[in-house]
C-alpha cells in the first residue's frame, strides 16, 4: 500500500523516468523535486542511500542518507542487504546519476523498489535544496 501510495503521488505530481536494468526489474527515475517531495512526505517508508565514495559522502550528502558505496562491487551488494529492508522504498543517489542507476538496477533485481534521483547529487546542490556535511 506504501509504494502505491507513493507511485501515485509521483505520477499525480511529477514527471516519472522509467529505466530498466539489466533483467526485467525496473526502478523509478526521478526528478529532483519529485525526489525532494517523495522524502518529504514518506515518514519512515524510504531508506535514503548515497551510493558515492566515502569521501565524496563526508564532502556533503543530502540529509539523513546512508553511504553504501557502489564501487565497492565486491561488497556493494552484502552491505545493502544488510543495511537495506526490504519493506521500505529505497531511494538512492550519486553525484551526476550514472552510478545511481547501476546501483538502483542490481537494488531492484534484488526484489528492492528503487528511486533514482536524476542528475544526482550535481543537480540536487544546483536546486538549491538541503544539504549537510
Amino acid at each position: 500500500m506504501k509504494k502505491l501510495f507513493l507511485i501515485l503521488m509521483l505520477a499525480a505530481s511529477i514527471t516519472i523516468g522509467w529505466a530498466q536494468s539489466g533483467s526485467n526489474d525496473a526502478f523509478m527515475t526521478i526528478e529532483v523535486d519529485g525526489f525532494h517531495h517523495t522524502l518529504e512526505n514518506s515518514g519512515d517508508d524510504c531508506v535514503l542511500v548515497d551510493v558515492r565514495t566515502p569521501e565524496e559522502f563526508k564532502e556533503g550528502h543530502l540529509k539523513g542518507a546512508i553511504n553504501i558505496d557502489v564501487k565497492d562491487s565486491i561488497n556493494f551488494m552484502k552491505n545493502a542487504i544488510e543495511q537495506l529492508p526490504k519493506n521500505k522504498t529505497v531511494m538512492v543517489y550519486c553525484r551526476s546519476g550514472r552510478r545511481s542507476a547501476m546501483a538502483a538496477g542490481k537494488l531492484a533485481a534484488e526484489g528492492y523498489f528503487v528511486f533514482n534521483l536524476e542528475g544526482g547529487y550535481k543537480a540536487w546542490t544546483e536546486a538549491g535544496k538541503e544539504t549537510e556535511k
